[in-house]
């Protein structure tokens, strides 16, 4: 390649960088398609809620997991073992051996709120719809997307949920309550085993 050609290739390419940022964004259906590639994983997550009337952020620390088309589990290890697991329209949570299930859509709030971590990482824009406004900013490789409720008697409790990622991975979620409670989980995937 000669030199004028090269420079004129480099013009060009620059051109098109500086030019056209936008071709590069990322929209919901792309990034639901990104996730919707991953039928299932594993992570580890550290949690800090803010809660008002509190001196200091509450901490906790465990383990997600989830599977294709409608399974999620998250797994609170410390400061005192819990879950909650999610199957279909049935969520479980079990605390001091104890365990209580009820259908989610008995409960629409705490159905949206599992919706908004549930239909993200299978890649259900469909799902996130019904409950939210969803806008997403950024590139494949490091989104963030914010969810807004749709309904005022969802409004009443949640604020908004802000989920960012890396490609087809969830790295953090905040969750902003009505109230002014605030909670953050920074979530560090963990890497299949090979087979």
């Amino acid at each position: 390649m000669t030199s004028g050609v090269k420079i004129r290739a480099e013009l060009l390419l620059a051109a098109l960088l500086t030019a056209a940022p936008a071709a590069f964004a990322l929209d919901a259906p792309e990034l639901m398609t990104l996730l919707a590639a991953k039928r299932s994983g594993e992570a580890r997550f550290t949690e800090q809620r803010e809660v008002k009337g509190l001196d200091a952020p509450l901490k906790s620390s465990g383990t997600l997991s989830f599977a294709a088309p409608d399974r999620f589990s998250r797994r609170t290890l410390a400061p005192r073992a819990e879950s909650m697991e999610v199957v279909g329209n049935i969520v479980t949570l079990t605390r001091n051996g104890r365990s209580r299930s009820m259908a989610l859509d008995a409960a629409p709030e705490t159905e949206a709120i599992v919706e908004s971590v549930r239909g993200t990482l299978t890649g259900n824009l469909a799902s996130l719809q019904q409950h939210f406004q969803v806008a997403v900013q950024g590139s494949a490789e490091q989104w963030t997307m914010e969810l807004k409720p749709l309904t005022p008697r969802l409004q009443v409790m949640l604020a908004a949920v802000r989920i960012a990622g890396q490609r087809g991975e969830l790295r953090s979620i905040e969750m902003r309550m009505a109230d002014g409670d605030r909670s953050v989980m920074q979530i560090e995937p963990v890497a299949a085993a090979k087979q």
